[in-house]
């Protein structure tokens, strides 16, 4: 047989007939550790080395945890300086765009009261012979 299995250590019993011997287990124990004593002595040194490489991987991934958890830190601490002066200078020019409507508001207000204040003074002289033609001629109806 091509592959090994555990009943391959049982000595074959004869067929039917006579009597035979009888089958028990076979133990091979020194010949399979004496076979694999040489190969795991030479894995030794590939198995340390693993070991140090695996060591030296752990190693190195936390310091890079480490750095990464500082530079996160880090930039969330420049984020809130920096958003601290970017709500100031949007406030800022809100400030300055309201002051700017406010002035704007505030001339087109004063050219709308100079127009009022021009257009009454013209309509004056009118509106005073007006009322007193209105007068005369209240005067004038109850005198008759």
């Amino acid at each position: 047989m091509a592959r090994s299995s555990i009943l391959d250590r049982f000595r074959p019993v004869g067929a039917p007939g006579p009597a035979g011997p009888v089958g028990v287990p076979s133990t091979d124990v020194p010949g399979y550790v004496t076979e694999l004593v040489p190969v795991f002595a030479a894995l030794a040194a590939d198995i340390d080395e693993s070991r140090s490489e695996v060591q030296d991987a752990r190693q190195r991934a936390a310091a890079a945890v480490a750095q990464a958890r500082a530079d996160a830190a880090a930039e969330v601490a420049r984020a809130r300086r920096e958003a601290a002066a970017d709500r100031a200078a949007a406030a800022a020019a809100v400030t300055a765009a309201a002051a700017q409507d406010d002035t704007r508001v505030i001339a087109s207000a004063r050219e709308a009261a100079a127009a009022i204040g021009s257009s009454s003074t013209t309509r004056l002289p009118g509106v005073v012979r007006e009322v007193v033609d209105r007068l005369l001629q209240d005067q004038l109806g109850r005198a008759r």
